[in-house]
């Protein structure tokens, strides 16, 4: 395998495994072990395993951890424990949250768990760390957030001022869905007061009107999933979806409004948080009475992902989250290094006046742009798309998941009305359509002159001329102005409302 395969790519060329690392979330409702596998901006999760134990139930009365989910705890930390051996990873750290942190029996928990966790370094979490933790998690996606994060877990509440991807003011409060349940006595109504009395003490989160609210936590990401499902939303993507203020209202609503049973029938409910979801609800909706926010953003990272953005060199934490997915996908399924920037500057033309976010979408296109050529040629424009649209990039918006696949699977000779580019035309507006045909056209020509190699690219070259599309080609570079050079020139230079041209020889320009 060449150095721009897998082994190159996450092992520096060595054909080793890239280092693991590995995580337990160890919260009031449920534990969690995530092991990550390299050190790159874009966490990937190999393993991911989750038991809901409700540690947390009660509380709020008793002042101690469950005693009837201690012992099931323990022996599922202990299998965590086996399991993250096994796999390799190091670090491994337990990171214990609310529930531990503040009932009386819980140092006591953690004598025991350390003695199944031999050498694992057990963390008890104060309010204020775990919620900048959250934050840093959540920044990995969204590096220039700028609103409120909320961050729902079984026994608090986190919240986070974002201020264009900075953390300001935090607070943790005992808003959890299981405390806030508790609290409550099962009642919503009382809940609901008591949310509210709980937020209005943070005169802070007034500063988030017309912004962002940031949701983290599974009982969230279970609320979204409800919405994705009842929609029939065309990617069933938790992360980075996105509900205007409007929606997010009707949907806690609609929950706070259903019995347990119409809930056990709504499509996407979870039937492990059904108990959850009301106060969830309840929890959202006076979020967005307080903060005024104007949208709702879900995220799948958090805490966990926190924990291992702190493991990362700052330079590679500083990298664009677009461009570092792109370049994965480039360097598992490409065959060349050096032919993303040749075809970024290849294409430079084409687009003049061009704002900065378009253009990182086209050099993010540009990388996964060869990721067919190991497929099966009948399959490679469905297949390409597929891979992009669903691949897993903690900085790929939905709008530019479907951009890029629509361009990737463009690029393959994908048909315009192709059944599997369905979901773009809900999730793209025209505009965006419209550059997505003209980049993959433009790329569907690059490969066909280079073979997929920055050498014989280099022989070519595009330029507007008035209202000409003019492509010059070296004379003896290898390249040649052939039928289906031809055709795909016209392709382009109608893509872009201009006239073709094919010019052989010529000076290049400077």
């Amino acid at each position: 395998m060449n150095d721009f395969g897998w082994h190159g790519a996450l092992s520096g060329g060595t054909g080793q495994r890239p280092p693991r690392s590995g995580v337990v979330d160890l919260g009031s409702n449920s534990v969690r072990l995530v092991v990550f596998e390299g050190q790159g901006r874009n966490p990937q999760a190999i393993f991911n395993e989750k038991a809901v134990l409700a540690l947390g139930r009660g509380l709020q009365q008793t002042g101690r951890l469950n005693e009837e989910s201690i012992g099931i705890a323990l022996t599922v930390l202990g299998r965590y424990h086996a399991v993250a051996r096994a796999m390799g990873a190091e670090p491994i750290e337990v990171l214990a949250t609310a529930a531990v942190r503040d009932a009386v029996n819980g140092p006591a928990f953690v004598e025991a768990l350390r003695a199944r966790m031999p050498e694992v370094p057990i963390r008890i979490l104060d309010g204020l760390e775990e919620a900048r933790l959250s934050a840093e998690g959540m920044l990995l996606g969204f590096p220039g957030a700028d609103g409120v994060l909320a961050d729902l877990g079984g026994g608090s509440l986190e919240l986070v001022r974002l201020d264009d991807g900075g953390i300001g003011h935090c607070a943790s409060l005992p808003l959890g869905s299981l405390r806030l349940s508790d609290r409550a006595g099962g009642d919503v109504v009382r809940a609901r007061a008591i949310a509210e009395e709980e937020l209005a003490r943070q005169k802070w989160l007034r500063e988030g009107e017309g912004r962002d609210l940031y949701l983290v936590g599974g009982a969230f990401r279970a609320l979204a999933r409800m919405h994705i499902a009842q929609t029939g939303y065309p990617l069933a993507i938790v992360h980075h979806y996105v509900l205007r203020r409007e929606e997010a209202r009707d949907l806690s609503s609609v929950v706070l409004a259903a019995s347990r049973r119409v809930l056990e029938r709504m499509p996407g409910a979870p039937q492990k948080r059904l108990a959850d979801l009301p106060f969830a609800a309840v929890v959202l909706r006076r979020l967005l009475r307080v903060t005024g926010a104007a949208r709702v953003v879900f995220s799948a990272n958090g805490l966990r992902e926190g924990w291992y953005a702190r493991l990362l060199d700052p330079a590679e934490r500083a990298l664009d989250p677009l461009l570092a997915a792109a370049r994965e996908v480039a360097y598992r399924w490409g065959r060349d290094a050096g032919l993303p920037q040749a075809l970024l500057a290849w294409t430079d033309p084409l687009f003049p006046g061009e704002e900065p976010r378009h253009r990182g979408l086209r050099e993010a296109a540009c990388w996964v742009s060869d990721s067919g050529s190991h497929d099966h040629p009948e399959y490679r424009a469905e297949q390409v798309f597929l891979r992009v649209l669903r691949q897993h990039g903690v900085g790929l918006d939905h709008h530019a998941r479907a951009f890029l696949a629509l361009t990737a699977a463009l690029r393959y000779e994908a048909g315009p009305d192709a059944p599997c580019l369905a979901p773009t035309r809900v999730l793209l507006d025209v505009p965006t359509i419209r550059r997505a045909e003209a980049l993959g056209a433009a790329l569907r020509l690059a490969y066909t002159l280079c073979g997929g190699t920055p050498v014989l690219l280099a022989g070519t070259w595009l330029a507007r001329a008035g209202g000409r599309l003019v492509l010059t080609l070296t004379e003896g570079s290898g390249v040649f102005a052939g039928e289906s050079v031809l055709r795909r020139v016209e392709a382009l230079a109608a893509s872009l409302g201009l006239e073709p041209e094919v010019r052989v020889g010529g000076d290049r320009p400077r």
